[in-house]
């Protein structure tokens, strides 16, 4: 990721870390239908996903679609999440694999990761583990992962190929990939794709949805499927604007052409 782009997505996320701590709701300026107060917002987890989860693990979510629906866990197995923010998917996911699974939660921001730890105190779960580093370099073995999940993170990486090549490694054959993240369903003006702010808006790196399936089937994922699950209008992407304050950005695009533009979608393919 351009050192610019990593280092405003850093920034903004350790602070909505720092935020949550404070005993304040996140946002990632997504809007209801994607990153906003979702512990309201049934389009992302409903209630049995949530149960049992420290407040600020949900607080701190930033997810623009549940990815655990799509992960059909089995007791033992062993999952990765990328971005793992404050936990809520790591926390969830520990819940399906038991005591016999293990959940890492990797995050490349220390707020965050202090956070998840707290959260994790709190709940008193013993097979998750929080580890740093990026998505485009995890940390972990080839072949030790049965199922991947993340959460509105993939579109934020500058170079989706080299994080979704890294996620085929560590993953075992026969492994998974679970993943809700920002798509693309049509062509938008250039200069909102080189906008760091928009950037850790979550819009503006988001793939083309048939670039994300080519290159998901080039390093190596079979049986891929995308499926847009929150459609953004025109609507909500104004809302976004006043959740981020981008009045500046946002009164120099015209919204019609962003209109549907981008959708919160499931994302799932195997390692065969």
């Amino acid at each position: 990721m351009d050192n610019k782009i990593k280092g405003k997505v850093k920034s903004y996320y350790g602070g909505i870390a720092k935020k949550v701590s404070n005993n304040s709701k996140a946002s990632c300026g997504c809007g209801a239908a994607c990153c906003g107060d979702i512990s309201n917002n049934s389009n992302i987890y409903t209630k049995e996903y949530l149960e049992g989860l420290p407040e600020d693990a949900v607080n701190a979510s930033l997810g623009c679609a549940n990815p655990v629906v799509l992960a059909a866990f089995k007791k033992g197995e062993t999952v990765l999440d990328l971005g793992s923010g404050g936990g809520i998917d790591a926390f969830i996911s520990s819940k399906y694999v038991g005591e016999e699974g293990k959940v890492y939660g990797l995050d490349m921001t220390d707020e965050m990761l202090e956070l998840a730890n707290k959260n994790k105190e709190k709940m008193g779960v013993n097979n998750v583990e929080f580890i740093k580093g990026y998505i485009e370099d995890i940390p972990l073995e080839n072949e030790t992962i049965d199922v991947i999940t993340s959460n509105c993170v993939i579109n934020l990486c500058e170079d989706k190929e080299v994080a979704l090549r890294e996620a085929y490694r560590v993953l075992k054959k026969g492994g998974r990939i679970a993943i809700a993240d920002i798509v693309q369903l049509k062509e938008v003006p250039k200069d909102i794709k080189q906008s760091a702010e928009m950037w850790v808006g979550c819009i503006a790196g988001a793939l083309d949805i048939n670039v994300y399936i080519d290159i998901l089937k080039k390093v190596g994922f079979k049986e891929v499927e995308i499926t847009p699950v929150n459609i953004y209008t025109k609507e909500i992407i104004e809302d976004i604007a006043k959740q981020k304050n981008l009045g500046d950005v946002y009164s120099k695009i015209d919204t019609d052409l962003l209109d549907g533009a981008y959708a919160g979608a499931h994302v799932k393919a195997y390692k065969r």
